[in-house]
């Protein structure tokens, strides 16, 4: 599969499950202890990727930095995410959750110098609307 498109798709439902599966989860457990079992199955993925597959990581200091604050940022937001669900509608929680990317966005403007087109702006607009409708 070299089609980024198919890739994410994939990434798209893998994503859309995960949106589900943790609310389910908490009409039996704790967000704590989701999180914890999340990490298993993270683990679970690694280990095959890392053994089964034979595949050795790349070596830099920096990218090694940036691939641990991912996971720590990544661990943190799905447990305030679980919180969250353990808390709220899981079709709020989820819709408001998913707009990460504008962080992503602001981020990529401010730091990297990628610029916002009008057309683009206008999108963010129109998501931080969607955020108010749907949270109300």
């Amino acid at each position: 599969m070299n089609n980024w498109f198919t890739f994410s798709v994939i990434a798209l439902l893998m994503w859309g499950l995960w949106g589900f599966f943790p609310k389910l989860a908490t009409y039996y457990l704790d967000p704590m202890s989701i999180l914890i079992y999340e990490i298993v199955g993270t683990i679970f993925i690694g280990a095959v990727i890392l053994f089964i597959g034979g595949f050795k990581p790349d070596i830099h200091t920096k990218g090694i930095i940036f691939g641990i604050l991912t996971g720590v940022t990544l661990t943190l937001g799905s447990l305030f995410f679980l919180f969250a669900l353990s808390k709220g509608k899981v079709s709020v929680v989820v819709t408001m959750t998913a707009l990460y990317p504008l962080i992503t966005i602001l981020l990529a403007f401010l730091l990297l110098k990628e610029p916002i087109t009008i057309k683009q702006g206008i999108g963010i607009l129109f998501a931080l609307l969607a955020m108010i409708l749907f949270s109300t």
